[in-house]
């Protein structure tokens, strides 16, 4: 029982100084290998009150393929892209008709690489039920800022980046024991 109790006050110690970073669009993962087919996530918080999120466009980033999208339930996809078969290039992606309601994210995958060891930002434009929108484009520094990839050529050339990834292992890590604390004993719907 200590353990849990430490736990959960090292999580909380833990959300109250990177509270701000978890309220930001992100693409994860946020460190990985170039010139490798990956899965990427794309999270928007929704965050206006008593409105929902019900569209999603990802710019992609030149350098940054796009070979599949994971389905996602409850919303329609579109792209626009350049070429066609293996030289088809997607440039947009927009989601829509989707209701994400007030603190809870939008979540989509796709397969993809990225072309070269350099940081990759992406813009993410979201709009809400009342008309609002929010572009998540901005510099690291702003309100809200583009989510970026950081691609490397390998994990184990440098110690910088090994840090980053456990770093980020270990928020997810924290993260899931709060959500594991709060729903304990309720099923999750």
């Amino acid at each position: 029982m200590k353990i849990v109790l430490l736990a959960a006050a090292a999580a909380a110690v833990t959300l109250v100084f990177a509270g701000s970073a978890f309220a930001h669009a992100i693409v994860s993962p946020p460190v990985a290998k170039a010139k490798v087919d990956q899965q990427f996530t794309v999270s928007v918080p929704t965050e206006e009150e008593d409105a929902t999120t019900t569209e999603v466009e990802l710019t992609v980033p030149d350098g940054v393929s796009i070979d599949s999208f994971e389905p996602a339930p409850g919303w329609k996809r579109s792209e626009t892209a350049s070429g066609s078969g293996e030289e088809r290039v997607v440039q947009t992606v927009t989601w829509s008709g989707g209701k994400v309601p007030t603190d809870e994210d939008a979540v989509f995958r796709f397969n993809g690489s990225l072309a070269s060891s350099k940081t990759y930002a992406f813009s993410v434009r979201q709009t809400y039920s009342n008309g609002k929108v929010v572009d998540w484009s901005g510099a690291e520094s702003s309100d809200t800022p583009a989510p970026r990839v950081e691609a490397v050529s390998s994990f184990g050339g440098s110690s910088s980046t090994l840090t980053i990834v456990a770093l980020v292992v270990g928020a997810i890590g924290v993260v899931l024991g709060i959500v594991a604390l709060a729903t304990r004993g309720r099923p999750l719907t």
